[in-house]
């Protein structure tokens, strides 16, 4: 079995704090406790997947995490920072897909990363107003003692709070991440290389946690 200890410290890599105000008016706490609550869901589900995750094995958890995904995270809006000037040059078509083979690879990795259960704890640990939404702050404690903390920032997309970006420790942004690695594939590829290429990473990471 793969040591959920080791996933979760890989969860960190590549992910930026990004702080706010301290304090936030009635409207914006209102605001900061949906979010807390988006965050909240999507512990809850990779608890649930860690805990059953050697019965479910890797299409099972990852079955299970997708929609979860897809409810949380604000893929379309990530999607198009990630892919940069490019979006606007897209047909809705391609943009669909840029979006699903997205939402994919982010599921994939979920899946594949949480894998097992050994005691940890997955927990939201603050609220912070943001310029671009509001922060989530949140604190992973593994089996053996040592806490990640991570961050989100959630912007409303209609009446939803939706996940836009991950952090780690004041380093750097998931997307600021993702948005350097796309660029250089839309260079050289173009959409259809990025598109297989999402879709090449969430296939291999599937086989990997099965």
């Amino acid at each position: 079995m793969k040591s959920a200890r080791r996933k979760i410290a890989q969860l960190g890599v590549g992910l930026v704090l990004w702080l706010g105000s301290a304090a936030a008016p009635p409207h914006a706490a209102a605001a900061n406790a949906a979010g807390a609550d988006t965050v909240r869901g999507l512990y809850d589900a990779l608890l649930a997947n860690m805990r059953s995750g050697p019965a479910l094995g890797g299409g099972g958890r990852y079955a299970r995490i997708e929609p979860v995904v897809r409810s949380a995270f604000d893929i379309e809006f990530m999607a198009r920072l990630a892919v940069g000037p490019e979006w606007e040059r897209l047909a809705e078509a391609q943009r669909r897909q840029v979006s699903a083979a997205f939402e994919r690879y982010i599921a994939a990795v979920y899946a594949e990363r949480f894998d097992s259960y050994a005691g940890e704890r997955l927990q939201v640990t603050g609220e912070q107003p943001s310029a671009g939404g509001t922060i989530i702050t949140t604190e992973i404690t593994k089996s053996d003692g040592e806490a990640v903390r991570l961050n989100y920032l959630l912007r409303q997309n209609g009446r939803a709070w939706r996940i836009s970006d991950v952090y780690l420790n004041g380093t750097i942004s998931e997307l600021a991440t993702r948005r350097s690695e796309f660029s250089a594939i839309l260079r050289t590829r173009g959409i259809d290389g990025l598109i297989a290429m999402l879709n090449t990473k969430a296939d291999a990471l599937s086989a990997r946690a099965s």
